[in-house]
């Protein structure tokens, strides 16, 4: 591997072990082999490193369980699937939700390390509505992450947040479901979205996932 592939590997290390907020440069060049001027050269500076490392291990984090999702794209059965893996998975992800919670809670601290991670969100947005619909991210569009990618992302950091707390406290992807279920059931049963077909604002719901996405059965 070269110094960009080296940085790359040891900032995820670092990450991992120390999060954002106490990662410096100097423990990513001794966790890479690689040297600092390296850093800026390949990728401008120690917090867009960073934020590169932690877009590639929410990615990885995806990848170790979406190939075997069962169910049909927007059903109950493939949102239980998720959380299932979700679930599976949440002791080996929680340093990486800690290491962004770390950085969410700064406030005004670290700007650069926000701005970069803020205008991630769009890409972690477009593998959630994916992984939840089965539609190919090729084929969404804004408005499929900005509504859909929106309610999928608040729903696993409130999950991962629950079980960081407390994880035996937490959601299981059973109840998660259930709830999923009951929520839809009792906007299908008013007088709003659901009965006029039109979107929460009033306009009619447009977007490539729409017609996709199977209608939660129980």
């Amino acid at each position: 591997m070269g110094h960009r592939e080296d940085l790359l590997r040891g900032a995820k290390e670092c990450l991992v072990e120390k999060g954002f907020v106490r990662t410096t440069a100097r423990d990513i060049v001794k966790a890479s082999g690689a040297n600092l001027a390296s850093i800026g050269y390949h990728y401008g500076s120690k917090d867009a490193l960073l934020t590169q490392a932690f877009i590639e291990l929410i990615s990885d984090w995806g990848d170790a369980f979406t190939g075997g999702l069962t169910g049909e794209g927007g059903s109950l059965e493939r949102f239980r699937a998720v959380w299932e893996g979700v679930h599976a998975g949440h002791e080996e992800s929680g340093p990486i939700w800690s290491a962004s919670l770390e950085v969410a809670l700064t406030r005004d601290g670290l700007p650069e390390l926000r701005r970069l991670l803020a205008a991630s969100q769009d890409e972690g947005r477009r593998g959630l509505v994916s992984m939840f619909t089965g539609v190919p991210e090729d084929r969404l569009e804004e408005g499929d992450l900005r509504t859909l990618g929106t309610f999928y992302q608040a729903l696993l950091n409130g999950f991962m947040i629950q079980w960081l707390f407390d994880a035996g406290s937490a959601g299981t992807p059973a109840e998660l479901t259930e709830g999923m279920r009951r929520a839809a059931e009792l906007m299908a049963k008013g007088a709003g979205a659901g009965a006029s077909g039109k979107a929460v604002d009033g306009t009619p719901g447009e977007g490539s996932v729409h017609a996709s996405v199977a209608e939660p059965t129980a």
